[in-house]
């Protein structure tokens, strides 16, 4: 099967019943994305997969705050971010994406309400979080010697959290930089891990 028709089945085959009611252009722009990417057919069906299967879980195991957390997985590996009210929470909401079939990493880098709240650095500013992450595209598509289609971001409250693969430490130090010269980000957060591309 070509990997694009490969890739257009998993995103409809793992859709959600939420995802289904969105205009369908959407899931094909997705795959044409991924096919972009270097990581290879196997893992981003993996990932797909352990993304709705985590989603779900959070939603029927902590209730409506668990359905608010973001979730990305990118080789296996698992992003959680967002705010949660306490900490019991953060920890179940780890325990449940450890208990993920297959995880391998998890970065647990949710946040406590309480703790962003008191933080003084974003103190009496507005923040949106969903200007801030279409810069980071923007700009990510703009710089030279990034690989977009290998990163996804999450901003948090102005906290931006980088996730997937670089291929070298200078495009990951990079990304870093250009995530921090944006305006009302407080602190940038990278995990996305450096694997060059296969020969």
């Amino acid at each position: 099967m070509p990997r694009l028709a490969f890739l257009f089945a998993v995103v409809w085959a793992t859709a959600s019943p939420a995802l289904a009611q969105l205009n369908p252009f959407s899931a094909v722009i997705t795959a044409v994305e991924t096919a972009a990417e270097d990581r290879v057919a196997a893992d981003i069906a993996a990932d797909t997969k352990m993304k709705a299967a985590l989603v779900t879980a959070l939603t029927d195991k902590i209730g409506k705050e668990g359905a608010l957390i973001g979730v990305d997985v990118y080789e296996q590996d698992i992003l959680l971010t967002g705010t949660v009210s306490t900490k019991a929470v953060k920890d179940q909401a780890g325990k449940i994406a450890q208990g993920m079939e297959g995880a391998k990493k998890l970065y647990n880098e949710l946040l406590l309400d309480a703790d962003v709240k008191s933080d003084k650095s974003a103190a009496g500013e507005f923040v949106d979080d969903t200007v801030i992450e279409k810069k980071i595209n923007a700009l990510f598509l703009e710089a030279k010697g990034i690989n977009v289609t290998n990163y996804r971001w999450r901003s948090v409250k102005g906290r931006v959290f980088l996730f997937g693969r670089a291929l070298s430490k200078e495009e990951n130090d990079k990304a870093t930089q250009v995530a921090k010269s944006i305006a009302k980000v407080v602190s940038v957060t990278n995990r996305a891990k450096i694997k060059p591309k296969a020969k």
